[in-house]
């Protein structure tokens, strides 16, 4: 959703912005030469892959308007505060968040992102997130239904993390092929034929999640972005299934309100004050263009709101 992403964050010579999820680099560029001459675009990614395929590109674009940050959008305000110092402060138009897999990630084989490659079983974006090997082979059984039925919202997680944990204690569980042959026995027959979706996609969505924290890793990003924007200055988020949307959409609509006391309270208690605009009152999705090129977008959900 690049085009609608641009649209939204109404871009201009000498705009600041924050790519919180630089990935292949493709909002950063085009962000960035948008803001062309004054501006500057501040990118974030833990994956080491991503920023070496990042530079790269921006070399070969003539672009140096950008500074790429190698850490986790959840140090956010830190990160920016230290490169603020340098540059000067003049608040932020605009922050976005893109929270899919880039293509590289995707197909890389020394990890395991993709089901559909044989690779080996490790889920991490960079340093400091747990071990996937450690989960799968480690972890309670009741641990592992967690997971998957929290972050992947499987129908099936009782029986899948059933079968892991009988089947590790035979052989450990170290690539993606053993670990997606698992799930295909533990599974119902019409599971495995569901043409719409992958019967091993909302296992191994939720042992991405677990392995990194994204759930908790947003929650405690979104507070420090709306901190750093200007008056008028905007958050574009793009999801990718119902939990993080939720979680963007339960803030969006915290922060556009005044009071958040109980009904029952007479007289606001809270003294909140309402700090953003909802622009997109539901959400935009992409069109069936984009999808048609892309598959991959076809379950992306964008929410923006406005610093007020």
């Amino acid at each position: 959703m690049l085009d609608e992403v641009v649209e939204y964050l109404q871009l201009k010579n000498g705009d600041w912005i924050i790519d919180c999820t630089l990935g292949g680099a493709g909002y950063t560029i085009r962000i960035a030469k948008k803001v062309l001459p004054d501006g500057r675009v501040f990118s974030f990614d833990m994956d080491g892959l991503a920023i070496l395929n990042a530079k790269k590109i921006i070399k070969q674009e003539g672009l140096n308007n950008i500074e790429i940050i190698n850490d986790n959008f959840k140090s956010l305000r830190e990160n920016i505060e230290k490169c603020v110092v340098e540059k000067g402060d003049k608040g932020f138009s605009g922050i976005v968040f893109d929270l899919g897999l880039s293509s590289a990630q995707l197909e890389d084989r020394a990890r395991g992102f993709s089901f559909q490659l044989d690779a080996p079983l490790d889920m991490a974006f960079g340093d400091g997130a747990r071990s996937t090997y450690e989960i799968v082979n480690h972890w309670h059984q009741s641990e592992i239904i967690r997971i998957l039925r929290e972050f992947g919202e499987e129908r099936y997680s009782p029986a899948i993390a059933k079968a892991i944990v009988n089947l590790r204690k035979e052989k450990k569980i170290k690539t993606t092929k053993h670990l997606v042959e698992i799930i295909r026995m533990a599974v119902p027959r019409i599971y495995r034929n569901n043409k719409k979706i992958h019967f091993a996609t909302k296992t191994f969505q939720a042992l991405r999640i677990a392995t990194n924290g994204e759930l908790d890793n947003i929650k405690d990003a979104l507070p420090q972005a709306l901190s750093l924007l200007k008056s008028g200055g905007r958050i574009v988020v793009v999801s990718y299934h119902s939990l993080e949307d939720r979680i963007v959409k339960q803030f969006f609509k915290k922060e556009s309100r005044d009071c958040l006391c109980p009904k029952e309270i007479p007289i606001c208690q809270c003294v909140h004050k309402a700090q953003l605009k909802i622009i997109t009152k539901k959400i935009l999705t992409p069109g069936d263009k984009e999808v048609e090129r892309n598959p991959r977008a076809r379950s992306a959900k964008m929410r923006v709101a406005e610093k007020i």
